[in-house]
């Protein structure tokens, strides 16, 4: 890897005094790393600052994103709230300054609002990545490795489903469903079309009928989808949810087939590679094995992770922030896309439209999309 020398320096825009923070441990994702100097926390809140400025690793605290920008000179901005309506403005900052971001997914809610920002990065020279965990976890680029070297045969299917919680259906797809589009894409390129059936208590969504969510996340309709995508080579892919399904257990994961195999991952606390080596499909016969996965051979020079309170799943969102931290400062010094980039962020909001326009004009839709507008506000 080409290295620089550079001292890289982040800040990071992490507002607790708002409701849509996260969870996700995106704050911690430069900690410790080598080559890096995390100049400040930006943070309205100031009850309990000076022990999350210390959580974070950051030198000091500003109580706005205009304050710290005014005053300090950076190069990677962490915006860290999970709601897609809180980036837009740290975003555009960040660019106006040419600042690199690393961004909470989904990028936005709206596909006009990250073709902008997808355009005006590419104009500006800079790198956006965008917090698709499953791209640097070792279990999927593991399942990666063995879908590239025909360990399952040639491919055939990919299913994959959200929480199917009480936001399953169209909240589920735009929430947790982008993990599971975004893994299909980084397994088997972007998709070339999608035919869907989406509803709400059994019957056809219509535009305009939105559905009021807990959390501001743009437009969402439907209490059950089934979206089906073809993808080159083949293969077929699918996103189920169905609202209500999760008390039974974790059903949010992946299952792929190929002629010879099957791999599969659960999104619970262990999120194991299971593989099944029948060349039966699953529904046949389906005695899994867990896969090994290589010993992780960590960052060179980072510090230790401090994992403290974090357990169970929240390990991974722990270790893959890291991962996708080091891997956007390795792409700025090799002049490349992170891993996961804007582009793609902008690919699996597309798969999520496609799937509203194909349910409601009741035809198979072709990607890319020409139409930019959500199709749940296209009223005529």
């Amino acid at each position: 890897m080409k290295q620089s020398g550079k001292i890289w320096k982040v800040a990071v825009y992490y507002d607790t005094s708002k409701p849509g923070l996260g969870g996700h441990l995106t704050h911690l994702a430069f900690k410790g790393l080598p080559r890096t100097e995390i100049v400040a926390l930006v943070d309205s809140n100031l009850e309990g600052i000076e022990a999350r400025r210390e959580s974070v690793g950051a030198a000091k605290h500003y109580g706005s994103l205009s304050a710290l920008l005014d005053a300090e000179s950076i190069d990677i901005l962490v915006v860290c709230s999970r709601l897609p309506g809180e980036h837009a403005e740290p975003l555009a900052a960040a660019m106006e300054r040419g600042i690199h971001v690393y961004c909470e997914k989904p990028l936005a809610a709206s596909l006009r609002e990250v073709d902008g920002i997808v355009d005006q990065a590419a104009r500006m020279g800079l790198r956006i990545a965008v917090a698709h965990l499953g791209r640097y976890a070792q279990v999927f680029q593991e399942a990666k490795r063995m879908i590239e070297a025909g360990e399952i045969g040639r491919v055939l299917s990919f299913y994959g489903r959200g929480k199917e919680d009480h936001r399953g259906g169209g909240e589920d797809m735009l929430v947790l469903g982008t993990h599971i589009l975004d893994l299909a894409c980084y397994f088997f390129g972007k998709p070339l079309r999608v035919s869907a059936d989406i509803s709400h208590e059994g019957k056809p969504i219509k535009a305009g009928e939105c559905l009021e969510t807990a959390e501001p996340i743009g437009p969402v309709a439907g209490d059950e989808v089934w979206s089906s995508y073809q993808f080159a080579g083949g293969v077929r892919g699918w996103f189920e949810s169905r609202r209500g399904l999760s008390e039974r257990g974790v059903r949010m994961g992946i299952t792929i087939v190929g002629t010879t195999g099957t791999l599969a991952v659960r999104f619970d606390d262990e999120r194991k590679l299971r593989l099944c080596r029948s060349p039966f499909p699953p529904e046949d016969e389906a005695l899994f094995e867990d896969v090994p996965l290589p010993e992780d051979e960590g960052i060179p020079g980072a510090e230790p992770l401090d994992c403290g309170e974090y357990q169970g799943f929240r390990l991974y969102f722990l270790h893959n922030n890291r991962r996708a931290a080091w891997d956007l400062i390795c792409a700025l010094e090799e002049g490349r896309e992170p891993l996961a980039c804007a582009r793609d962020a902008q690919t699996v909001l597309e798969m999520i439209y496609g799937a509203y326009a194909s349910a409601l004009s009741g035809r198979r839709v072709d990607l890319p999309l020409c139409e930019r507008r959500h199709p749940l506000e296209i009223l005529s």
